[in-house]
């Protein structure tokens, strides 16, 4: 089966130009000059199926890397199952998505893994691989992350947050970083400081500040700072490689890009409510309203400068990518189990289908390049969890997740017309001068023409190698 995608400006990290991209299969054979007859009358003559891309880019499939599908949570469960998150990642140009296999503290490392392939399997409409939630480190899940560097699990997730649930204390923090310094994994860490934010919860309901917004002033900027400098600094200390999840405060961003300035291995993402949303003007809505917008890290200031910070450090490199950190809950049954208590609102955002058009609205604005865009969405999050060349360019060789975008289109973004299991829409209104036209999977159409084409069980488990993103 070949496919032939003609007259677009195919764009990697690397750089853009004109060019015709071909498929064999599920595989990019050749990019080349557009209209080159190298390959001969005949054979085009025989193209099983041709897709104008004139006037529009050709980028590769998106790759979130950071995604929570039936995650539990609070007594509740994410929103989206494996099989209408990753459809609604089809929908926005998102060809791969990472999410988290979760261990609890107690809980068997390698049975939770098995449990969450079950989870996933003949369910995805797109390609998938995993991240490992250590919540209880000891001797048993210590081991079990070596196991799962052979099972394509090559990076591990701890907590500076949530007692009782995820948190780790220091020394199981080191203990797992020297664990990664050995074998060649990379440490993820969500950065807050879970202590400070209990007592500062606590003593907030005691005053009657119940409302959503106290979620964001109980977790103040110096909590979030803090954890990652404390994360930092053990992560020097065993020469463990640092990524730090969904970074929100400006201050913890300066001391990654301070780290990173000496040569340590250190990384951070941030996500689309980071760039876009604010303390003030969504998570401090009237009522309880505010709800829709509880994740942690929390929605920071806007009048502080937080996401123009953001910005800058995605244009600076001192940010490496964007992700979503995909946890939807309901406000029904959901959400509004928080009523008169902010510290009951199950923590996340839906996002998954909106991440290219989101970020692409940063390259209209002239905030990233063109370019930049697709590094911080594509290319990136497949060099930092082992996917490069197989995933994350367009380029003979690589699977053909392609998307065909068309900047001259225009999305709308609102609940009637996203196809998330979520029965609102944090974006809700947003405008993007950009559109997806066309989406390919290992090159198969999985939306083309305003239809989906994808099928639950296309999606196939991706084995993970070591980041290709070290220094």
């Amino acid at each position: 089966m070949y496919t032939l995608i003609t007259g677009g400006t195919v764009v990697n990290a690397t750089g853009t130009g004109l060019a015709d991209v071909l498929v064999e299969d599920e595989t990019i054979v050749a990019v080349l000059e557009p209209g080159s007859a190298v390959l001969g009358e005949t054979f085009l003559a025989g193209v099983d199926r041709r897709i104008d891309a004139t006037g529009k880019y050709v980028i590769p499939g998106g790759i979130d890397a950071h995604t929570h599908m039936e995650m539990p949570f609070g007594g509740s469960f994410a929103s989206d199952s494996f099989e209408t998150g990753t459809r609604a990642a089809a929908w926005g140009g998102t060809t791969t998505i990472i999410d988290f296999s979760v261990q609890y503290a107690g809980q068997d490392v390698l049975t939770q893994f098995a449990a969450w392939h079950e989870k996933a399997a003949g369910r995805c409409a797109v390609d998938y691989a995993f991240h490992q939630i250590i919540g209880g480190v000891d001797d048993v899940s210590l081991a079990a992350m070596d196991t799962l560097i052979d099972e394509g699990v090559s990076s591990f997730k701890l907590f500076m947050a949530y007692k009782g649930v995820f948190l780790s204390d220091d020394g199981q923090i080191v203990q797992a970083m020297q664990r990664v310094s050995n074998n060649g994994g990379l440490l993820m860490m969500h950065a807050e400081n879970g202590s400070v934010i209990d007592l500062l919860q606590q003593q907030a309901l005691q005053r009657g500040d119940t409302d959503p917004i106290h979620h964001g002033l109980t977790r103040p900027w110096q909590t979030e700072e803090e954890a990652t400098y404390r994360a930092i600094r053990l992560a020097e200390l065993t020469g463990a490689p640092l990524y730090v999840v969904h970074v929100s405060a400006k201050q913890a961003a300066q001391r990654i890009a301070e780290a990173r300035d000496t040569g340590q291995n250190v990384f951070g993402e941030t996500c689309p409510q980071y760039l876009w949303l604010s303390l003030e003007e969504q998570l401090g809505a009237p009522g309880f309203e505010g709800s829709k917008w509880v994740c942690s890290t929390p929605l920071r200031s806007r009048s502080d400068g937080h996401q123009e910070h953001m910005w800058r450090s995605l244009r600076t490199n001192d940010l490496q990518l964007v992700s979503t950190d995909h946890c939807p809950f309901c406000m029904k049954g959901q959400k509004e189990m928080g009523v008169g208590d902010f510290t009951k609102i199950p923590n996340g955002i839906g996002s998954v289908e909106h991440r290219l058009d989101l970020i692409y609205q940063g390259v209209v604005t002239g905030k990233i390049s063109l370019e930049r865009w697709v590094e911080i969405c594509c290319t990136t999050p497949a060099r930092m969890f082992g996917l490069y060349g197989t995933k994350g360019v367009i380029q003979p060789g690589a699977d053909a997740d392609v998307v065909v975008y068309d900047p001259a289109g225009h999305t709308s973004i609102s609940v009637e017309s996203h196809h998330m299991n979520l029965d609102y829409s944090a974006w809700e209104g947003f405008e993007v001068d950009g559109h997806v036209d066309v989406v390919l999977s290992r090159g198969k159409v999985l939306v083309a023409d305003g239809e989906y084409h994808g099928r639950p069980g296309h999606g196939r488990y991706v084995k993970r190698g070591l980041s290709q993103y070290l220094i």
